[in-house]
């Protein structure tokens, strides 16, 4: 399904599912994403896993739990989740291992695939899953971030900053070939131009000379994006005080999506982050832009060809790019680009 203000597909990739640091062993929580509702749990061997949340044996929820675990997610026992109706437990592939008061397994639960289970994997401080609208493998791998480790003893949390949005992820993620908006929606003093753009594979990059403004004066800055496919983004800044955002949007349906900013800031030699001042501005501003671009999201419509004028950002490029993780999405829906404009359909 698509919405009717944005006509388009979800996208495949890596995508936010939660914090590493909010899920704890033996710990399950309900999820919803992609219109998919979901349980999420750590087994007692710390590992993470996602799985439809539905118990095919009579449709219990596999994320909410009763008796000691009431308010709490589904409990966790070894490498299984129980669900909480009539105690079946499943593994973290969705094959049942175990029913209970059953003397035989019944044959279609034997050694199959009962419930269907997404690709997991840990990395900077976040858990993520692979979303394929057919439920395909995945094609990459989410990227280490060396900074964004939790033992990285010189970089500590900042910030962490979540909002729910009624757009689609692909609209969001355009301001990043737009500059011309931050002078009319953010009041920047001038359009940035982008030093340096790439465009290779699942991978995108820019880097954006600033200038900021501070009490001492104009400082050279300097902003660089990375998009490794739709959902993991991340954007370091540099100049006044060296930021590392984690820029995360997954799509909870067609029509909203979870956006979670992760922010970390360089500890100073007592190793705690400073709070306050130039640190706290730049996260604060970054979510002030988040806010600011927000009634603009919500209330706009998608044109498939809009019109461009030379002034304008490498949209057309950029949504050449994107369209690689929409499933069967076919050249003839991609917009023409022709003399620095797009030519609407006839």
């Amino acid at each position: 399904m698509t919405s009717e203000r944005f006509p388009l597909p979800q996208p495949k990739g890596w995508f936010f599912a939660a914090y590493s640091d909010d899920l704890a062993t033996g710990e399950s929580k309900p999820l919803t994403y992609f219109g998919e509702d979901m349980v999420i749990f750590r087994t007692e061997s710390g590992q993470v896993r996602i799985l439809e949340a539905y118990c095919p044996h009579m449709g219990a929820h596999l994320g909410h739990g009763i008796h000691e675990h009431t308010g709490k997610g589904g409990a966790v026992q070894g490498e299984t989740i129980v669900c909480p109706f009539h105690g079946w437990r499943f593994n973290g592939d969705g094959v049942c291992e175990e029913v209970p008061y059953a003397t035989n397994m019944p044959p279609r639960v034997k050694d199959q695939q009962c419930l269907q289970s997404w690709p997991v994997q840990e990395k900077n401080q976040i858990i993520w899953f692979w979303y394929h609208p057919r439920g395909a493998a995945p094609e990459y791998d989410v990227i280490d971030i060396p900074d964004a480790a939790a033992d990285n003893p010189d970089w500590g949390t900042a910030l962490r900053y979540h909002q729910r949005i009624r757009t689609h992820i692909q609209d969001m993620a355009e301001n990043g070939a737009d500059p011309a908006h931050s002078q009319y929606v953010h009041g920047t003093m001038d359009v940035p131009v982008p030093e340096d753009s790439g465009f290779e594979g699942h991978r995108r990059s820019a880097i954006l000379p600033s200038k900021m403004p501070t009490p001492r004066g104009v400082i050279d800055g300097c902003i660089e994006f990375h998009n490794n496919g739709p959902g993991q983004s991340w954007v370091r800044f540099s100049g006044i005080c060296d930021t590392l955002q984690q820029a995360c949007v997954t799509p909870v349906n067609d029509e909203y999506v979870d956006v979670n900013f992760f922010f970390l800031q360089k500890r100073d030699e007592s190793g705690d982050v400073p709070t306050g001042g130039v640190n706290a501005a730049i996260c604060q501003n970054i979510v002030q832009q988040l806010r600011e671009d927000t009634p603009i999201w919500e209330h706009k419509k998608y044109w498939q060809s809009p019109l461009l004028c030379d002034g304008d950002g490498p949209i057309a490029k950029f949504r050449k790019w994107y369209s690689q993780f929409y499933e069967g999405y076919s050249e003839q829906q991609r917009p023409e680009y022709t003399q620095g404009f797009l030519r609407r359909a006839s």
